[in-house]
């Protein structure tokens, strides 16, 4: 089974994370198409994920931890890519008290996956539970292994 991150194993992504870095603190100007794929490139970055298969599916685990179920969405879009996706929003600030260290982290949770060929797209199920987000994939029963067709020899 063949399940890659898209466009995160080459060295492209750790320049344009560096160059996004910089333009948080300096430069405001970029913007953009290209601010959209950083921002969605982190939150791909830093969501942490397990995929495990079994003979008759694929699970997906997900850390999503503060999110209530509402705030999940789990799509499959075209080529067969399964897209987790959510955000956590950040707590309202109540008078007379302020932040005084902010670790936890606020924002988008994504993460996109290819799907391998023999993925039921149809039979797909999600369970969100205790901040874990359990997507399972069934997979489509192997094709049936052609017979052979007997052909009549005739004499001439």
């Amino acid at each position: 089974m063949d399940l890659r991150m898209t466009a995160f194993d080459s060295p492209l992504f750790s320049v344009l994370q560096h160059l996004h870095d910089a333009g948080d603190d300096s430069d405001k100007s970029v913007s953009g198409p290209y601010r959209t794929y950083a921002r969605d490139a982190k939150a791909m970055a830093a969501t942490a994920a397990d995929v495990k298969e079994s003979p008759n599916s694929y699970a997906f685990v997900v850390d999503m931890p503060g999110l209530k179920s509402g705030d999940i969405k789990v799509q499959v879009e075209d080529n067969n890519v399964l897209v987790i996706s959510g955000e956590r929003k950040r707590e309202e600030e109540k008078e007379g008290a302020k932040y005084v260290r902010m670790e936890r982290r606020v924002g988008k949770f994504m993460r996109k996956f290819a799907l391998p060929e023999n993925a039921n797209t149809d039979k797909i199920s999600a369970v969100f539970q205790d901040g874990v987000l359990t997507v399972t994939v069934e997979k489509l029963p192997p094709p049936e292994p052609k017979k052979p067709k007997t052909i009549e020899v005739r004499i001439a």
